[in-house]
């Protein structure tokens, strides 16, 4: 059934229903990271052996999904999207039994591999479901992901602190009555019509004309996502240090998504009705004080700065995605990995740099001089091109 012919209350279904897809795969993806002390606990891990842990992970989750991409504009099928979902339900869990470091990073491996699957495909069918709202509905896709990394990690680690490391393959039960549900209700996506086009040739026929206005976005997209991962990254580090609690340093994750959750969502609405470049204008603007005063407030004070900080940060993540996607409408699945997947991943790939500056120059610093790189932004959000809501709004 294609999606021109579905009435709009089977629409939302379908959008709540790859909404669920993309929390419940997220759900499991947010496992990992919590549980590395315990893994260097329970298997006599190195900090050298839990850094290659997160560097695989962080690679085949995020930096591959742009050859995923590929694939589900290539070919369609549901089994790309049940299927890698059902390896991250599966071998995440795994890794909680994991008997020596070998068959670890095999599972997390695994599951991660599934979580590059499923994510181009189903944030590549949205806009087909989401009539004139594809702002406001990508938004919402993209807050199952971010909540699924907000509870995602709270839950695992209250389940392992209770009963251990072998408790984590019962969670398999729940991704899997989920997916019988899924089964019935994601629809097989259209075709992008690309099965007689290589890498190259698909890359050429889809970006040829916009590929200068999908490279502005993608790099205001990377550049976002250096600094948002940064400071996730090193606040709690630096919270601790003036003595905030473990508790405090995971609470403050999980604020920081929260509010970005939030401002997601409101994004994605405004969008629809005044263009994205606003949006991303204000978010943009707005990002470099909120890091600023959130680095400097004192005591309980900080909560709030933490959710303000998150809430500008984040907000233009589905934003990005929404607006390569009318660029390039015949490549989706593929523009959607290169604006999530691989901007993501670089972002993530960059903490290691940050880290080795917040050694010689204190954790501070670096993200003081961090909080002014959304500046570097404007100039480059000025450039995108007007599209939709942003011609009426003129």
């Amino acid at each position: 059934m294609k999606p021109s012919t579905i009435d709009n209350q089977a629409s939302l279904k379908i959008v709540l229903a790859l909404t669920l897809v993309h929390f419940t795969g997220d759900f499991y993806s947010a496992f990992t990271t919590p549980l590395f002390p315990a893994f260097m606990a329970n298997l006599n891990l190195s900090l050298t052996q839990v850094g290659l842990i997160a560097g695989i992970n962080r690679f085949l989750a995020f930096i591959v999904q742009p050859v995923a991409g590929y694939i589900a504009d290539r070919y369609h099928g549901r089994s790309i999207i049940l299927g890698g979902l059902f390896m991250a339900v599966v071998f995440i869990p795994l890794s909680g039994i994991a008997p020596s470091y070998l068959p670890l990073v095999l599972f997390i491996a695994l599951g991660s591999v599934g979580s590059s699957l499923f994510h181009p495909s189903v944030a590549g069918m949205i806009p087909l479901y989401a009539g004139n709202r594809k702002s406001f509905s990508m938004s919402v896709f993209n807050t199952g992901g971010t909540l699924a990394f907000a509870v995602g990690p709270f839950f695992i680690t209250s389940l392992v602190s209770t009963f251990g490391l072998t408790a984590m393959p019962y969670t398999m039960g729940i991704g899997l009555l989920v997916m019988i549900y899924l089964w019935r209700a994601v629809p097989t996506p259209a075709s992008e019509g690309m099965a007689s086009s290589g890498f190259i040739g698909t890359i050429k026929k889809q970006f040829g004309a916009v590929w200068k206005s999908i490279f502005l976005i993608w790099l205001v997209m990377v550049i976002r996502a250096v600094v948002g991962q940064s400071f996730m990254t090193f606040m709690p580090v630096l919270l601790v240090s003036r003595g905030y609690s473990l508790v405090s340093g995971g609470f403050m994750i999980t604020l920081f998504t929260l509010a970005g959750t939030t401002s997601g969502l409101l994004s994605g609405y405004l969008a629809d009705r005044i263009g994205s470049r606003r949006i991303f204008l204000t978010a943009h603007l707005m990002m470099a004080p909120a890091l600023l005063v959130m680095l400097h407030l004192p005591g309980a004070w900080i909560y709030a700065g933490i959710f303000m900080a998150g809430f500008f940060t984040l907000a233009t993540l589905p934003l990005g995605v929404t607006l390569a996607q009318e660029l390039a409408p015949g490549g989706r699945s593929m523009v959607s990995s290169l604006m999530m997947g691989l901007a993501y991943g670089l972002g993530g790939a960059m903490a290691p740099l940050v880290g080795r500056l917040a050694d010689l120059y204190s954790v501070s610093s670096v993200l003081g001089t961090l909080a002014f790189a959304p500046l570097i932004t404007i100039p480059l959000i000025l450039l995108f091109p007007r599209q939709g809501a942003d011609r009426k709004a003129g």
